[in-house]
This record gives structure tokens, C-alpha cells and sequence, in this order.
């Protein structure tokens, strides 16, 4: 036993030497000899996470099934790692024009100037903006908001010493129920690295910038995509939200998720269309706004797009 875990440790070492700290590894181990022994999977997990002993352990449990393995036989230890995202701060500088640069120039994004705990100063700055807190405007820019950030810590249990990974906004997330993080790792749409499996129609969106291992806070999402239209459900890009066909939102109000449908249909009397029940009708007076009257050139009134 001692020798195994001296090797798998060896081993380890070797083979981990170009994963970072955060990295995802996992183990398949095949009986090379007997093909018909099932092979051993030891799942997902941070590099410190795994060691000999935890080899041993699921080998010792998984083999005792092979009733064919033979000590001697020849074993084929397979290692897949995975590079997970994971912000401290300020990292390494890039050629090009990384997304710290766009952080300044585009005002759809408010960058967080915050040199450690990136994470918790995002989240918080998005939430400040979202509830129109009176220090939102001394949070971005980095006044006041450390003894908050380090309360939140403290509250939650969350340590962000080795950087703030998935694990740490599925944390967050957890914590802060009231609100869907939403955690993009660049300008397109559909290129989200987290999503918050919440149902709530306050969304913190984030911007994360992989060359400098960053975090920033998205204030405008059209804005910083440059698009139009953003559908908040399944995250597709196009001109209108009237002409976006998604079966996540609803159909007459594009709420998300879908209004659940009543015995009667509500007009509105502006552009002569029914929806589903009261609050669907509600959602949709509160998208529209003053903007739901439009006459074309036979005086017929017809619905515009809203956003």
C-alpha cells in the first residue's frame, strides 16, 4: 500500500505540473491485461483535492468487483484536467486590447478597481446599482465598500484567498437568492461562463476577463454587446423582442419565465392585443411603457418593438 501511494503521488507530481491551482482533475484507471475489467473513474475535483490516499481508497473499493485483477497486472492511469475560471485581482498583462481595456472604454461596463476579492466586489457593486443604493457611486469607485465585501465574506464562509471560481458563485449565488448571476466571459451573447439556477427577473450580470483573471460588472447588457435585443431567458441576440421566438418566455408579454394562462383574455386597448391574465398584462404595460401606440398609414394600431 505504501509503495502505490509513494507512485500515484509521484505520479502526481508529474503529471499535475501544468495545472493551475484551480484546475479540475479526474482520474480513469484501465486494466490494461484484462480488458474486461470495468475501468476505475474517480470524478472531478481541484488538483490539492486529490492524492494517493484518495486513489487508493476508491481503488481499493472499485476493485474488490474485478474478481480477474491480479497485482501484476499493468494499469493505464488516464488524467483529464480542466481549467477552471478563477479571479484574484489584477493578473498577467497580454498583448492586444483584453477586456479591462473595453472595462474603460465602454461605459455599458463599470470596472471594479478592487486588487483582491474581485468577485464579491462585483457582486456587490451590481446589486447597489440594481436597488439604486445611495453608495453605489463610492463603491465603483472603491470607497466604502471593503468592510462590506469583507462582512459578506465573513457571513457566507467564502474564501477567495485561492481566487473566485464556479464553486464560489454557485456559494454566492446561494446567498444571494434574491437575484440570478449571470457571469460572461466575453462581448457575445451566448459566451456565459455561469447562470444562476434561480428564477428571479433581477440579473447581475458580470464581465469576466480570463487574461487578467478579473471580474467587472456589466451596467447595460444591449450596450455591451451591442445589440438591440438580449433575451433574458435564453440569451439569443436578435433586432426586436417581438420578432424573437423563444419557448422559455411568454409569448405575449416576453416575461420569463412563461405567464401561466387564465380563463379570460385581457385586452389592451393601445395595440389591440389579449394576453393571458392580469399580470401578463401588467408585464407588459411595464415593458412597453408610453411606447405601445403605434397608427401605420391605414390608421390601424399595431404593436412596435418595446425595448
Amino acid at each position: 500500500m505504501g509503495n502505490f501511494i509513494a507512485s500515484v503521488n509521484a505520479l502526481f507530481e508529474y503529471v499535475f505540473q501544468d495545472v493551475i491551482d484551480s484546475g479540475m482533475v479526474g482520474i480513469t484507471i484501465q486494466n490494461q491485461v484484462n480488458q474486461n475489467d470495468k475501468p476505475i473513474g474517480i470524478s472531478f475535483r481541484r488538483k490539492d483535492q486529490l492524492s494517493g490516499e484518495v486513489v487508493w481508497s476508491v481503488f481499493e473499493k472499485v476493485s474488490q468487483s474485478n474478481a480477474r485483477f491480479n497485482t501484476l497486472d499493468t494499469l493505464v492511469v488516464t488524467v483529464h484536467s480542466v481549467t477552471m475560471p478563477a479571479a484574484f485581482g489584477r493578473g498577467i498583462k497580454t498583448k492586444g486590447r483584453p477586456l479591462s481595456v473595453m472595462a474603460q472604454l465602454k461605459r455599458s461596463i463599470v470596472e471594479v478597481k478592487a486588487e483582491e476579492n474581485c468577485l464579491a466586489h462585483a457582486i456587490i457593486i451590481a446589486i447597489a446599482r440594481l436597488e439604486n443604493d445611495a453608495n453605489y457611486k463610492a463603491y465603483r469607485q472603491g470607497r466604502k465598500i471593503r468592510p462590506v465585501v469583507q462582512s459578506i465574506l465573513q457571513e457566507t464562509g467564502i474564501d477567495l484567498t485561492r481566487g473566485g471560481g464556479i464553486p464560489e458563485l454557485n456559494r454566492f449565488q446561494e446567498h444571494f437568492r434574491d437575484y440570478k448571476i449571470v457571469v460572461y466571459r466575453g462581448l457575445r451573447c451566448d459566451d456565459i461562463m455561469f447562470e444562476g439556477q434561480v428564477d428571479s427577473s433581477k440579473h447581475l450580470n458580470l464581465l469576466y476577463d480570463e487574461v487578467e483573471r478579473h471580474y467587472h460588472v456589466i451596467a447595460n447588457l444591449t450596450g455591451v454587446m451591442a445589440r438591440r435585443y438580449i433575451c433574458k431567458a435564453c440569451h439569443k441576440c436578435c433586432v426586436r423582442d417581438t420578432t424573437h421566438v423563444c419557448d422559455q418566455t411568454c409569448s405575449d408579454c416576453t416575461a420569463s419565465p412563461p405567464c401561466a394562462f387564465s380563463d379570460v383574455r385581457i385586452p389592451c386597448d393601445e395595440c389591440n392585443r389579449h394576453f393571458r391574465s392580469r399580470t401578463c398584462f401588467a408585464n407588459h404595460k411595464q415593458s412597453t411603457a408610453e411606447k405601445c401606440p403605434d397608427v401605420n398609414a391605414n390608421g390601424v394600431v399595431r404593436r412596435v418593438d418595446c425595448s
